[in-house]
C-alpha cells in the first residue's frame, strides 16, 4: 500500500538513460546536474515521484516507450552528495534520498504516450515529449491521480522487483 498525498507536491522523475535508473531504484536516490540544482532545492521533504523512463532507458528511441514504472517519496532535502557520481561524461554534485514504494515489472509500467491527451501538464498534445526534456516535472493533482490510478495495479513491492533491475540495468 502507498502512502496518501493530500498536500505534498507530485513529480514525474524523468530518467533518460538505463544506468542511472539502475543508480536511482538500487540505491534510493536522485542525483541533479550542476544547471538544476537550484530547481531541484524546491523539491520537499515528503513529495511524490512516479518515476519515468524515457524509450532511451531501453537503448532504441524509435521503438521504446517511456514508461512510468514506480512510485517513491522524497526522504530528505537536496544538498550536496559525499561522493558525485558520474553517468558518461555527466557529473552530478547534489542529490536527495527517496523511499521506493513499489516498482512494475522491468520494462513494463503505464505508457505516458496514451495518457497525454488526459494530462492537463501537456498543453500542446503533438509536442508534449518537449516537457520531459528536465529532470522532472510538477504533475496537477488531477494528472498524477490518473498515472497514479494506472500505475497502482502494476506495482510490486520494492524488494520484490529490485533484482530484475539490478539485473537488467548492470
Amino acid at each position: 500500500m502507498t502512502p496518501a498525498f493530500a498536500t505534498s507536491s507530485t513529480y514525474l522523475l524523468i530518467l533518460n538513460a538505463k544506468k542511472p535508473l539502475g543508480w536511482v531504484v538500487s540505491r534510493q536516490r536522485m542525483a541533479f546536474p550542476t544547471g538544476r540544482v537550484r530547481a531541484a532545492r524546491a523539491l520537499e521533504t515528503g513529495d511524490e515521484l512516479l518515476i519515468y523512463a524515457t524509450s532511451g532507458c531501453f537503448r532504441n528511441p524509435n521503438r521504446g516507450e517511456g514508461l512510468v514504472m514506480g512510485h517513491a517519496t522524497i526522504t530528505s532535502k537536496v544538498e550536496a552528495m559525499e561522493t558525485p557520481v558520474s553517468f558518461g561524461d555527466r557529473t552530478f554534485h547534489e542529490g536527495c534520498s527517496l523511499r521506493m514504494h513499489g516498482l512494475t515489472s522491468y520494462r513494463e509500467g503505464v505508457r505516458l504516450r496514451d495518457l497525454v491527451p488526459n494530462l492537463d501538464v501537456f498543453p500542446n498534445k503533438d509536442a508534449w515529449g518537449g516537457r520531459l526534456r528536465r529532470p522532472f516535472l510538477e504533475m496537477p493533482r488531477k494528472d498524477a491521480d490518473l498515472i497514479r490510478r494506472e500505475l497502482q495495479p502494476m506495482l510490486k513491492p520494492y524488494q520484490v522487483a529490485l533484482p530484475l533491475y539490478l539485473a537488467a540495468t548492470a
